[in-house]
């Protein structure tokens, strides 16, 4: 079996009116990837919150975001998609700009690869047991 890596991710909980935006990737069935809250890996020397921020505006093309605060820390064997351990910091965001029920968005990656394209929309925050990979692990501390 291949060696583990440790990657650390930022992971964005956007809660607005009891709802919680989240994403699927349209490339791909639910089977395959699930629904998940906006995120992805920290870059060397960037700050988890300011990781946070970046991904949540690459994923779903909103730029009028802030910090919240940081609900926690956690890890996650993401084996066998990849021989991976994520290391995921876990924050709550708040939104100041209006959105539709349901939207398409794309990231770009710098052009240096072809676009990931998703469709965003809001789900009740009760709902957040359905996020993959244990992504809605600690949405209950929304509430401290």
């Amino acid at each position: 079996m291949p060696e583990k890596v440790l990657t650390h991710k930022a992971l964005c909980c956007i809660v607005r009116n009891g709802l919680l935006l989240v994403f699927r990737h349209t490339n791909y069935s639910y089977e395959e990837v699930g629904i998940q809250v906006p995120g992805g890996t920290i870059r060397p020397g960037e700050a988890p919150e300011d990781a946070a921020l970046r991904e949540a505006r690459e994923e779903t093309g909103l730029t009028d975001l802030m910090v919240v605060r940081k609900l926690g820390e956690s890890k996650y064997d993401i084996s066998p998609l990849r021989f991976e351990i994520q290391h995921r910091h876990i924050f709550l965001l708040e939104l100041f700009e209006p959105t539709p029920m349901r939207w398409s968005s794309q990231e770009d990656h710098d052009g240096t690869q072809l676009p990931t394209r998703f469709e965003c929309f809001w789900v009740p925050l009760t709902a957040g047991h359905i996020l993959q990979s244990g992504q809605g692990a600690l949405l209950g501390r929304i509430f401290d």
